[in-house]
Order: C-alpha cells, then structure tokens, then sequence
C-alpha cells in the first residue's frame, strides 16, 4: 500500500478532475490518496480531501506546472517525502511524467526504486532568515529556488550591503538581490542576466537585478557560505521567497541566506536532462 497527497493546481478544471480520478482509482486498488485540506478550492474536491499532514505520505503528486511543484515543496516544510510532477501546461524544469502516465507512474512507484526504475533526484534548498533592526527573528523560510530582497518603493533604489561569511563584500544600488539555488538559477535569476548552473551542483548563487553601479555580475559561491543582506538605513525593502511575499523590511534590518539541512527530492524515471529542457525552451538548435 501507499499513500499519495495529490496537489492539484488550484485553477485549473483539469488538474481537479485528475486529482479525483487518480485519488478514487488508489482507493479502489487499496492504496490512500487525499487532497490537502487547504487546496481544495472548489466543492469538487470536497470528497477526497483530508486534513492529514503531507508529511505522512510516501509520495506528493503535484498536478499542474513548475508552479504547482514549488507550492507542493511549500507543503512538505521540511519533511523528506519524495515528489512526483505530472505535467499539464508547458515544458517544466521540475515535472516528469504527462498525464496520459499518471497511473503508469504510480505502479512505478509502488514497486520500489529497484523494480519500478525509478530514482530520487536530489536538490538543495536555502534557508533564509529576516531579521529586524533590533536582531530579532521576523520569520525563516526555506527556498528550492531563490530569496529576493527588492525595492519597495516605486522609482528608486534600494541600497543593500552584502556580506559573506561575515566579512563585508560591496554594497548595491539595485532593483533587488537574487540568491538562489542552481535549481533558481533557471527561474527569476535567470532573468536577471545570471548564470545557468546545474541542478547537480550544489552552489549559492547571488544575481543583483537593475543595478545602478559598474559592477554588475553574479558571483557563484560555496553551498557551505553565508550570505547576509542589510538594508541602508534610509532605505525599505521587502523579501519574497520563490515568489511569494513573506515580509518587509527598514533600514538596518537583515536577510541571511545558508544551505538548509532539508533538501527537495524528485522521483525521475530514468535520467533527467534539464539541459535538453532548456534548449527546448529557449529554441536552442545544434548548429
């Protein structure tokens, strides 16, 4: 028997019915499978949902796109559950499997890593920290792709001063600072003009974006660095956390970003090329 928490994407008409249809088709064969009670959004849902913790499952399948896949990385806070995404939208860096091998997926799993031919794919979260002016702890969050602290007022800078591992590295005129996780650096990094690295890697990445200043690159550090960053006094920002606003910040307050000791683990049948998903994205051609 397993048990599988389904995360069906919230808005999407199709990833309720999946949900229904996968959770009801594990139920008749003996397995368990429910809907987090607070993503249930719709009525529809109401049959199947439970408010049994996430971490009590074997598998989390994520229904819906990369978005889908972060918030289910959310939901576990920590706990080493292993996910699953299905697919239905466009090519995503975190799904495996379409629709159409939902069930063929499942059977997968339930045979274990050896006889399904399955194997976890294993990737490094960041812990980040907001701390006020006064050094007390505003709130830590973990990160799968990056932390940002961005401007909050419209029309100027924010000034942030960078340090790691203690020492003081430079101060930035910016939009925000972006650090992230090799994972991150093909989501709002990127964006910013930073680095692709491999999720295999482990690796702090730190990508300003808009900076007012000569110096504009990234910088790619040890996974085992700390990362703090201060607002200036006179300035205010705000942290958001894989996209998600968490807090604000004024001056003299402080973001710290490290390696977490919780890490977020993919089922993958067979071997994962996010290079292959990247060319696909971009139109990249080989000659």
């Amino acid at each position: 028997m397993i048990r599988v928490v389904v995360v069906p994407h919230q808005a999407r008409d199709d990833a309720h019915e999946l949900a229904i249809d996968t959770i009801e088709w594990l139920r008749a064969r003996g397995d368990e499978g429910w809907v987090p009670a607070g993503d249930a959004s719709t009525d529809d849902l109401a049959s199947v949902t439970s408010d049994r913790p996430a971490a009590e499952a074997d598998l989390v399948l994520s229904l819906g796109g990369d978005g889908t896949m972060l918030h289910s990385v959310h939901l576990l806070d920590g706990a080493s559950v292993p996910l699953l995404g299905v697919n239905l939208g466009r090519l995503g860096y975190l799904t495996e499997v379409e629709v159409d091998g939902v069930r063929d997926a499942l059977d997968r799993f339930a045979l274990g890593a050896d006889a399904g031919g399955w194997t976890l794919d294993e990737r490094m979260m960041l812990e980040v920290e907001a701390i006020d002016p006064d050094g007390r702890s505003v709130g830590t969050w973990r990160a799968l792709n990056e932390g940002v602290v961005e401007k909050q007022d419209s029309g100027r800078t924010v000034h942030l001063l960078v340090r790691i591992d203690g020492e003081p590295f430079t101060s930035y005129a910016t939009d925000g600072l972006i650090v992230s996780t090799p994972t991150g650096s093909t989501a709002y990094s990127l964006s910013a003009r930073g680095p692709v690295v491999s999720p295999k890697h482990r690796a702090i990445l730190v990508t300003p974006v808009a900076p007012h200043m000569l110096f504009d690159r990234s910088l790619v550090l040890d996974p085992s660095e700390t990362v703090d960053i201060e607002v200036i006094d006179g300035h205010s920002a705000s942290v958001a956390i894989d996209g998600r606003a968490t807090c604000s910040l004024s001056g003299g307050a402080r973001v710290t970003c490290r390696p977490s000791t919780a890490t977020a683990c993919f089922v993958r049948f067979g071997e994962h090329h996010y290079h292959q998903v990247l060319k696909a994205k971009f139109g990249l051609h080989d000659r």
